[in-house]
């Protein structure tokens, strides 16, 4: 099959051989490549249904393309027969795996045997065309920039004070080392992220999520609310009669846009939505559960932390537990019990830090029991924890 190059440059041919190879085992994923390749004006790709296999017998008969898309969708060790796909391409071809299975250590397996990059599923439209477009176009990207660390903040239960948490610990990062911040309230309807900062919500985070397309370097400066000199803000308040439903793979895109942007990225997260964020919440970074000290928060945070998974080098779950109610706090002995491990920040019951989430940031400001609470949350995310960190193994992203 002949291929004609994209206007203005583009890739070469080689022989009879198609520019892209695609072997995939599902219609969503199938969609998203297919509008890739159409945005970056590729024209010579040929689809197969099928899976690993099906391309090695398919590029050992045919001239190699220049990239070929595989699924290894339900292959328990795809790692082996993937380095077979890469022997057989003999390094002329740029191989792009995808999946279902977030796990860093099957990434580095993958790239380890020549893989160009590994996503898993649902796919992410910026990230695969960034990826084919290298590839087919020859290009060699510069060493990525230092991009922001994500802090998730996940209330366990109604009440835990996990919106207090995020704005007094995004402000105290962003004004005491000077570092830029974001703080995303992914709360559509009912966050107070932005009341507790006195910045008023807007329309562009739902822009954002419904077309992720145009959300750029203008578009944040528009979009995002500041506070200060170092913290942005960006939240909204839809009408109570909508309930728009979480689109992770925008709100992805919207992370990596913010990540380049600033330094830290808080995200506050309803816990109505976090089990529709699972891929959200696996990404690398720090993701902290807020608790009370109740019986069913022992038990969510038990099985918060088992469908998450164990930490690793580039995510960890933390877990703040907040004495907010003083009369059902179990004590932190039979916590520990009952969720199955010891908190990792434990800040004791004060009637004025009640007082003062009222009052928003000006009074979370003022609380002196709510900063000595959180201080060992800022050493950690500021790198001063670094010595509590290693011990507690959870050190790799933060600083």
């Amino acid at each position: 099959m002949d291929v004609n190059p994209p206007s203005g440059g583009g890739f070469a041919l080689r022989g009879a051989g198609p520019v892209a190879f695609v072997f995939v085992r599902d219609h969503a994923s199938e969609a998203v490549i297919r509008q890739c390749l159409s945005d970056l004006a590729v024209s010579g790709a040929e689809f197969r249904v099928g899976g690993v296999g099906d391309a090695i017998a398919e590029v050992a008969s045919r001239p190699p393309p220049r990239l070929l898309i595989v699924d290894v969708q339900g292959i328990k060790d795809p790692v082996p027969i993937v380095r077979d796909l890469a022997s057989t391409c003999k390094g002329r071809t740029g191989l792009v795996v995808i999946g279902e299975h977030n796990d860093t250590s099957l990434y580095r397996n993958l790239k380890a045997v020549g893989v160009a990059e590994y996503y898993f599923k649902p796919l992410v439209p910026t990230l695969l065309k960034k990826t084919c477009n290298a590839i087919i176009n020859g290009i060699v990207e510069k060493p990525a920039s230092a991009t922001g660390k994500l802090v998730f903040v996940l209330g366990v239960c109604g009440g835990a004070g996990a919106t207090t948490v995020a704005v007094a610990t995004a402000w105290h990062v962003a004004e005491t080392h000077k570092r830029r911040v974001a703080l995303l309230d992914l709360d559509l309807q009912f966050g107070s992220a932005a009341l507790q900062l006195g910045a008023g919500p807007g329309h562009a985070l739902r822009e954002a999520l419904d077309h992720p397309e145009q959300v750029n370097t203008p578009f944040l400066d528009r979009g995002m609310a500041r506070v200060g000199e170092w913290l942005e803000v960006m939240a909204a308040l839809e009408a109570l009669d909508e309930t728009p439903p979480p689109d992770e793979a925008a709100i992805v895109s919207l992370l990596e846009r913010l990540q380049h942007r600033s330094r830290y990225v808080f995200v506050d997260v309803p816990l109505t939505s976090a089990v529709r964020l699972m891929r959200v919440l696996r990404l690398p970074g720090t993701l902290l559960l807020v608790s009370t000290g109740t019986r069913a928060c022992a038990r969510d945070i038990a099985r918060l932390r088992e469908h998450i998974g164990p930490n690793n080098a580039e995510r960890a779950t933390v877990h703040l537990l907040n004495k907010a109610a003083p009369d059902e706090n179990l004590s932190e002995q039979e916590f520990a019990r009952a969720a199955g491990v010891s908190p990792d920040i434990v800040v004791p019951y004060a009637r004025e830090i009640t007082a003062a989430a009222h009052l928003g940031l000006h009074g979370l400001q003022k609380c002196s029991a709510l900063q000595r609470g959180l201080t060992p949350l800022y050493r950690q995310l500021s790198g001063e924890g670094a010595v509590m960190a290693r011990r507690s193994g959870w050190f790799g992203f933060l600083g």
